[in-house]
Parts: C-alpha cells; sequence; structure tokens
C-alpha cells in the first residue's frame, strides 16, 4: 500500500499502547471479509452436534476463522431466517444441517455464490457440496447384525421429519428385513419429531406393548434411543434377554447405561474435517467450484445391549 516500515512500526507501537482491536464490520468494509463462518446445526446442545461443531471449530480456527454457532431445533421457518441473518453479518462462508424444506435458502446460496458445504444431511435433486455418513449401509449392517443374533422381530423407531438421511436408514432396515423375509410394516414406528419426550415414551409404550413379540430394535437417533430404553424401562423388559437394542449416534449415556448400549458411530472427526477441507476450497476458489459429495462409513460399536 505504500507505506514505509517506520510508519508501520510507529503504527503498531500506538495500537498496542492504546489496546486496539480492531472492528470487524469496519475491516469488512475494506476486505469483503469478515473471517468467520455460520454453523447451521440442529441442535447444538446434542452431543453429535456439540462433538461435531468443536471439531469445525479447531479446524477452522487453523485457517484463522472464527465460527458463529445456531441452532434450527429442526424448524424450516427458523432455519431460513438464521440463513437471512448470517447473510447479514457478512459471513465468509456456511457449513449446514440442513432442515427438510431449507432447500430455497440453499439455492440461494449458490446463486450469490456464497460458500456452503452441507453436513449430516442433503438434498438428493440439490448440486451442492456434502459430507454424510453412508446411513443405508449402517442401518442395513445394524439390522442384519440384530437378524445374525438370533433376532427375528426388529422394530423400528423413527421420526416423521421426511429427511433423507431418515428415510435412508429406513431403507437400510427394511432391506435387511425383506432379504431375510422378516419385513413386518406393523413392526415401525414414526415418532412426531417436535413431540416432547414425555410424549415420545408415552407412544413407545403404547407400540411395545402393541407388538409385545419384538426381541430387538433398532433406534435412528440418540434421542429416540434414550426416550426408548425409559419406555423399556418402564415395561420391565430385561436388556437383551427380553429386547436388543442398537442406536444410531452414540451418547455418554449409552456407555454409562447398564448393560450399554450397542450403537452405529458416526466418523464425526473425519466428516468435520472433510467439511472443512471442501469449504476452504470454495473459500480460496476464484468461482470454479467443484462440487463434492462425500460418502463416509459409519462403525457399529458393539457393546452389551445386543
Amino acid at each position: 500500500m505504500g507505506i514505509s516500515a517506520v510508519v508501520i512500526k510507529k503504527v503498531q507501537d500506538v495500537a498496542k499502547r492504546l489496546k486496539y482491536r480492531p472492528n470487524m464490520i469496519a475491516t469488512s468494509l475494506r476486505t469483503g471479509k469478515t473471517r468467520s463462518i455460520g454453523l447451521i446445526v440442529e441442535n447444538i446442545s446434542n452431543p453429535f452436534f456439540s462433538v461435531l461443531a468443536k471439531v469445525i471449530e479447531e479446524e477452522i480456527m487453523k485457517f484463522g476463522y472464527r465460527v458463529f454457532y445456531c441452532s434450527t431445533y429442526n424448524d424450516d421457518e427458523r432455519s431460513a431466517e438464521l440463513v437471512q441473518s448470517l447473510l447479514q453479518a457478512n459471513v465468509d462462508g456456511f457449513i449446514i444441517t440442513p432442515t427438510e424444506k431449507l432447500d430455497k435458502s440453499i439455492e440461494q446460496l449458490l446463486e450469490m455464490k456464497v460458500p456452503v458445504v452441507l453436513i449430516d444431511r442433503y438434498f438428493p435433486g440439490l448440486d451442492v457440496s456434502h459430507v454424510v455418513m453412508d446411513n443405508y449401509e449402517g442401518a442395513y449392517s445394524a439390522t442384519m447384525f440384530l437378524i445374525k443374533r438370533g433376532r427375528r422381530k426388529i422394530a423400528l423407531i423413527n421420526n416423521n421429519s421426511g429427511m433423507v438421511q431418515m428415510q435412508l436408514r429406513e431403507k437400510g432396515y427394511s432391506d435387511a428385513m425383506k432379504k431375510a423375509n422378516l419385513f413386518d410394516e406393523q413392526m415401525i414406528l414414526h415418532l412426531d419429531y417436535h413431540s416432547s419426550e414425555e410424549q415420545k415414551i408415552e407412544e413407545m409404550l403404547l407400540f411395545f406393548k402393541n407388538n409385545n413379540s419384538a426381541d430387538g430394535v433398532l433406534f435412528l437417533a440418540n434421542y429416540m434411543g434414550l426416550a426408548g430404553i425409559l419406555a423399556i424401562r418402564k415395561l420391565g423388559l430385561k436388556v437383551p434377554d427380553d429386547l436388543a437394542i442398537i442406536s444410531f449416534d452414540d451418547h455418554y449415556s449409552f456407555i454409562l447405561h447398564s448393560p450399554s448400549i450397542t450403537v452405529v458411530e458416526q466418523p464425526l472427526d473425519e466428516i468435520a474435517k472433510k467439511t472443512v477441507e471442501l469449504l476452504m476450497c470454495q473459500m480460496k476458489s476464484d468461482n470454479n467450484v467443484v462440487f463434492e459429495k462425500v460418502l463416509l462409513k459409519g462403525k457399529l460399536v458393539v457393546r452389551e445391549s445386543v
């Protein structure tokens, strides 16, 4: 900028003496950058998302960026509002766990050429980078594991969100059960995502009472697994003698529970690091963005519940 080293040193000395801190808004007006990204997840209090966010923040800090956290609580309207708010804050990029109807907002970001990577879930018809676990394979393998352990009446607990990752998990379960000629649609329960934990427990109590021949169950998210364990306890069922349990996404309570709960574990570190890598590639790109769709394999962590 044609400023001499002597002047630069004088300015830096004065700034240090006055404890000057750069104004992010003023800096962004000059550079067009805020050195920040927006991280929008379903619920930051859920250990799955909090661990994911922690690794993302650690990785993004290596590039000199800060993270703004937001939770959608799987609310479409709130999600769209968060995208607009972060756009107004002039964040340099987005990492988003999208809700079911957030595709229009994602399309807007793509049209504006704002760097964006979806995580944990995606829209099949939208050409946008995403990093997800192979949900179909995870559910298929977990169900086949239960079958190989002699379980024949395996229940499935899902929600009614309609998101692609939940659909793929259910399809993995259904295909495994059909392959073994064990599929029974009556053994599938769809819970209202927005219902309270107490309501979920009551629904599962009724479900297991009506399907008292169930000898295994696959919960497609950890919060459903936690509520399910309480319902199973109220029914006086013994795990795994009466009912074998597998849940998606680990939780500290699953390890502490006796017997400990078998889980389909997502490779959170790998997912987070790859997501940051893809986002930084977009942010360094000169409008020649190559969208990458990354599918990572989960791991069945076998514990005492099977």
